[in-house]
C-alpha cells in the first residue's frame, strides 16, 4: 500500500511536463528561438537564407568539438586541447595533401594524430592521476607547437589533385544544407546513441558520478577515460579536416582560443563540471546560442569585443543556476 502511494506521488511529481521544465537544454533551445526571432522582427538580414546560412555552418564547427568535450565534462574531467587538437590535424592533412596524398589518406593521417593526442592526454590523467586541467592545458602549447614545427609556421593553401573536393567537403553544400552541418548531425546521433545506449556511456556517467563507485563495481575506469580523451580529440581532428576545407587554407593560429567557446557551449547547454549530467542536444544548442548571438552582434553593429564578454557572462550565469539547482535538490 504504501509502495503504491509512493508511485502514485512520484508520478503527480514528476510529469512530462515538470520534467522537460527541469532541463536546462530545454531553457537554452527557447532562449535561442526568442533570439531567432527578436533578430528577425528587428533586422533585415538575420532570416535572409545566406546568413542562415551561414550562422548554421559556422556554429557547426564548435558544436562538433562540444560533442566531444560534452562527454569529457560527464566524465569529470575538462580538455583545453582541442583547438590546439584542430589546428594540429588541420595541419597533417594540408601537409599531406600539399605532398600530393589524395583526400582520405591525408584525413586518415589526421585523424590519427588526433587519436594519439587523446591517448596521450588520456594515459597521464588515468594512469599518473594528473589533473586533466594540467594536462591538457600543457598538450594545448604542444600540439600547436607541433604545428608550427611540421609547417615551419608556414600557411598552408595548396592541396593536390583532390583540392576541389576538400573545399566541398568543408565549404560546400548538399541539398542546400552546409556539409559540416550534415556531419554534426551524424556525429550527434552517433554520440547520443553512444551515451545512452551502450555500456561505454553508462561507464561514463558513473566514473563523473562517482569514480569510486565506478572502481568498486568493476568498471575499467582507466580504459574509459583515455577513450574519452581519445573521443574528444577525435571529433577536434574531424572539425580541423571541414575547417581546412572550409577556410582553404591552414595557418598555425587556427582554433586559437576555441577552447572558450567549446567548453561554453557544453556548459550553457547544461553539463555539470562536477561531472554526472549532460546531453549532445544540449551542447549543440548551447553552440547555437553563442553563434546566434555573435551574429546578433554583427548585424546590430555592436562591436565584437563584446563577444567575449557575453560568452564568458553565459558560463558564469550556466555554472551559477547549476550550482543553485543542485543546492535545492540536495536540501529538498
Amino acid at each position: 500500500m504504501a509502495l503504491d502511494i509512493e508511485k502514485a506521488i512520484d508520478r503527480q511529481t514528476h510529469t512530462p511536463l515538470s520534467l522537460l521544465l527541469s532541463k536546462p537544454e530545454f531553457w537554452v533551445f527557447i532562449a535561442a528561438v526568442l533570439a531567432c526571432l527578436t533578430l528577425t522582427l528587428v533586422t533585415d538580414t538575420f532570416a535572409t537564407p545566406q546568413n542562415l546560412f551561414n550562422v548554421t555552418r559556422n556554429f557547426a564547427f564548435v558544436a562538433i568539438i562540444a560533442l566531444g568535450m560534452t562527454v569529457v565534462i560527464i566524465s569529470a574531467g575538462i580538455d583545453l586541447s582541442v583547438g590546439s587538437v584542430l589546428c594540429l590535424s588541420a595541419m597533417v592533412l594540408a601537409i599531406c595533401m600539399n605532398g600530393g596524398y589524395p583526400l582520405w589518406a591525408g584525413a586518415a593521417a589526421a585523424l590519427s594524430v588526433a587519436l594519439l593526442v587523446g591517448a596521450i592526454n588520456g594515459a597521464l590523467i588515468a594512469y599518473l592521476r594528473i589533473p586533466p586541467f594540467v594536462v591538457t592545458l600543457g598538450m594545448l602549447s604542444v600540439a600547436r607547437s607541433a604545428a608550427m614545427i611540421l609547417s615551419q609556421n608556414k600557411m598552408i593553401y595548396q592541396f593536390g589533385p583532390d583540392e576541389k573536393l576538400l573545399f566541398w567537403l568543408g565549404g560546400g553544400s548538399t541539398f542546400g544544407i552546409a556539409n559540416p552541418v550534415i556531419a554534426l548531425v551524424l556525429l550527434m546521433i552517433i554520440t547520443g546513441l553512444l551515451l545512452k545506449w551502450s555500456r561505454w556511456g553508462t561507464h561514463v556517467f558513473a566514473i563523473g558520478s562517482n569514480e569510486k563507485a565506478a572502481v568498486l563495481t568493476g568498471i575499467a575506469v582507466r580504459r574509459v577515460k583515455i577513450s574519452v580523451y581519445m573521443f574528444s580529440a577525435l571529433v577536434a581532428g574531424i572539425a580541423g579536416v571541414l575547417e581546412a576545407g572550409w577556410l582553404g587554407g591552414v595557418t598555425t593560429n587556427l582554433g586559437q582560443s576555441m577552447e572558450l567557446s567549446v567548453i561554453a557551449a557544453a556548459v550553457i547547454g547544461g553539463a555539470n563540471l562536477m561531472g554526472g549530467a549532460g546531453t549532445v542536444f544540449g551542447s549543440v544548442v548551447g553552440a547555437a546560442l553563442i553563434e546566434i548571438i555573435r551574429n546578433s552582434l554583427t548585424l546590430l553593429g555592436i562591436s565584437t569585443f563584446w563577444q567575449g564578454a557575453f560568452v564568458g557572462s553565459f558560463i558564469v550565469l550556466a555554472v551559477a543556476f547549476d550550482r543553485i539547482r543542485a543546492n535545492r535538490q540536495m536540501n529538498e
